[in-house]
C-alpha cells in the first residue's frame, strides 16, 4: 500500500530539493526513502528506479526554467531579451544548482520530447529571429547560445572565477554584449556547392 502523501510528483520535488542540497548525482531512490523516514520498497510503487526517478526531477527543473524563461522575455526583444534569457539561466543555476544540472541530464527520445526542452529550443529561436537569424542557421546559433551560457555556468558554479579580477558579473556583461553584436552580424549562410 502506497504511504499517504506520497506520489511521483511530490518525490520528484523532494528530490529537486535534495539535488540542491547534495548534488544531483547523489540522488537516488534510498536517499530520498531516508529524507521521509520510509523503507525503499514503499517508494517503488511511484518511482521504477534512481533513474527513473532523476528522470522526473529533469522534467521538473526543465519545466520551471521554462516558465521563468517565458516570464523574464515577455515583451523583450533584441538585446534585452537576449540578456533576460541567460540571467534565467544563470540565476537559476546559482539558485538552484542541483535542478540545473537535473535540467541537463540525458534523456531518452520520448522523454525530451514531452519535456519542457521544444519550449526552450523555441524561445531560442524567438530571439534569433528578432536578430533576423536566417532559419538555416538558427540551429547552430542555438547551440552556440547553449554551449556559452551552460559553459559559463559551469565554470562560474566550480569556483573557476573566484580567484582573479574582474568580477565574474562584469565578465557576463561583456560577453551578452559580444553575442549581441555576433547575433546583429551573423555570417551568411555558406554557398552549397
Amino acid at each position: 500500500m502506497a504511504r499517504v502523501g506520497l506520489s511521483a510528483e511530490r518525490l520528484a520535488r523532494a528530490g529537486a530539493e535534495l539535488a540542491d542540497e547534495v548534488g544531483f548525482e547523489q540522488v537516488t531512490v534510498s536517499a530520498l526513502a531516508r529524507r521521509f523516514d520510509v523503507k525503499v520498497a514503499s517508494l517503488y510503487s511511484h518511482v521504477r528506479s534512481s533513474h527513473d526517478l532523476r528522470v522526473r526531477i529533469a522534467l521538473l527543473a526543465l519545466e520551471e526554467l521554462a516558465d521563468r524563461a517565458a516570464e523574464a522575455l515577455a515583451g523583450r526583444s533584441g538585446k534585452d531579451a537576449l540578456a533576460a534569457f541567460a540571467n534565467v539561466y544563470r540565476d537559476y543555476a546559482r539558485e538552484h544548482p542541483g535542478r540545473y544540472a537535473a535540467a541537463r541530464f540525458r534523456l531518452g527520445p520520448a522523454a525530451a520530447a514531452a519535456s519542457s526542452g521544444p519550449r526552450h529550443a523555441r524561445m531560442t529561436r524567438a530571439i534569433l529571429r528578432g536578430y533576423e537569424v536566417p532559419e538555416p542557421e538558427q540551429t547552430h546559433a542555438v547551440r552556440m547560445l547553449g554551449s556559452v551560457f551552460h559553459g559559463y555556468v559551469d565554470l562560474e558554479l566550480a569556483g573557476g572565477f573566484d580567484h582573479s579580477a574582474p568580477d565574474p558579473a562584469e565578465s557576463w556583461s561583456r560577453i551578452l554584449d559580444a553575442l549581441d553584436a555576433l547575433l546583429r552580424n551573423w555570417p551568411p549562410t555558406p554557398p552549397t556547392d
